[in-house]
């Protein structure tokens, strides 16, 4: 049974619930003195402690989509990904559908009403990086009226590790989406959802490494072409914009200044502004100053010129981190013209799935109305 299975959540649930009864049973007969009972009374609390534990963290896990699967929660997830070669036009290319899903709202079930989110597996034409992603495709995308009609759209990115069925179990981007353009707030959108650790279980944040991976350069010019070779997707400056929470926060605003010709937006949910180096980086830049620098956002915008994009970012008085950061970033890029930003600033909300949640719906709307073929 995998990590996230509901059936390993129910056992250890029941474990959790039965060892506290039997500790409870148990415990007169080992109130006693002398070294068995000792031992008793210790590994019952003991065994009664790891279930508890064991079941909030499965539960935490299926809620905030932190890890994958055994092999990811344990760090042994390392495959790079295997490309497959397929005849028929529907499989070519550097993107593939391997399954298909309903979106979760009324009438979803037709995909013309509910729209349809699709499991892919990408395959940089350039980087060679294969990652698996899940891509959502609004109802107008299936009405015939709209059949020679091309779609903005936005990256959506998960914090490190992250999985990218958090983005939609948990975070609900595909249903608010939908609620959005259904009600005339947001233009209908394509959103490609997936993780920004692209080579497990290493944290690129979306460096292009020298020697390898280069994530950058993936998410900069080998994703936004393999989603273009399989959807109606806008193909002028001005198409694209990406979303990120947490690490995905930051590779949003990077890959929006570094490459504003790809993404005329990004939005930052809770980011930070600088790469980090540490056991789960391993050393990104190996001597390059430059990569190093330009990895810094607050030095990028001190030292390269202002790129013509627009950037969004949330923090909370309360709750966060980053919000001193924030506000000096805020001022940073007031200075830069052409780059524009915005901000939404919570009075408190902790880095989690709930303060994100808040901030989403906003965020789906300012990016709507900074995306199209302009």
């Amino acid at each position: 049974m995998g990590l996230t299975s509901n059936k390993v959540l129910a056992l250890a649930v029941l474990s959790a619930v039965l060892l506290f009864i039997g500790t409870v049973w148990l415990w007169p007969r080992l109130a006693r003195n002398g070294w068995r009972a000792v031992g008793g009374r210790i590994g019952v609390l003991l065994a009664t402690q790891v279930a508890v534990f064991a079941a909030v963290g499965l539960f935490a896990n299926q809620a905030f989509g932190f890890y994958a699967s055994w092999a990811d929660l344990l760090g042994r997830e390392n495959g790079q990904g295997v490309v497959v070669d397929h005849d028929g036009a529907d499989t070519g290319g550097p993107l593939r559908v391997v399954d298909t899903h309903q979106v979760d709202v009324a009438g979803g079930a037709r995909p013309e009403v509910g729209g349809q989110i699709q499991k892919v597996e990408i395959v940089g034409r350039t980087t060679r990086i294969a990652t698996p992603a899940y891509v959502y495709l609004p109802p107008e995308y299936f009405r015939p009226e709209y059949r020679t009609r091309t779609f903005p759209a936005a990256v959506v990115l998960t914090g490190y590790p992250g999985t990218a069925k958090a983005l939609i179990k948990g975070l609900h981007f595909p249903q608010t989406a939908h609620k959005l353009a259904r009600h005339g707030k947001a233009q209908p959108m394509i959103l490609v959802m997936l993780r920004p650790t692209v080579a497990p279980p290493r944290d690129t944040e979306c460096v292009d490494i020298p020697g390898g991976p280069r994530t950058e350069s993936f998410f900069a010019k080998d994703l936004p072409d393999a989603v273009g070779h399989r959807y109606r997707v806008g193909r002028k400056p001005g198409s694209w914009g990406i979303i990120g929470d947490s690490t995905g926060g930051y590779c949003a605003l990077k890959l929006a200044l570094h490459h504003p010709g790809t993404y005329a937006a990004g939005a930052g949910l809770s980011p930070y502004y600088k790469a980090p180096i540490d056991a789960t980086t391993g050393d990104l830049f190996q001597g390059n100053k430059t990569l190093k620098n330009e990895a810094d956002l607050f030095w990028y915008l001190k030292h390269r010129p202002a790129p013509d994009t627009s950037l969004l970012v949330t923090s909370s008085k309360q709750g966060e981190t980053n919000y001193k950061a924030t506000l000096t970033f805020i001022e940073l890029v007031k200075g830069k013209e052409p780059t524009r930003v915005s901000s939404i600033i919570l009075d408190s909300g902790g880095h989690n799935f709930n303060t994100w949640r808040r901030e989403i719906p906003a965020t789906l709307q300012w990016i709507s109305g900074r995306l199209g073929d302009r």
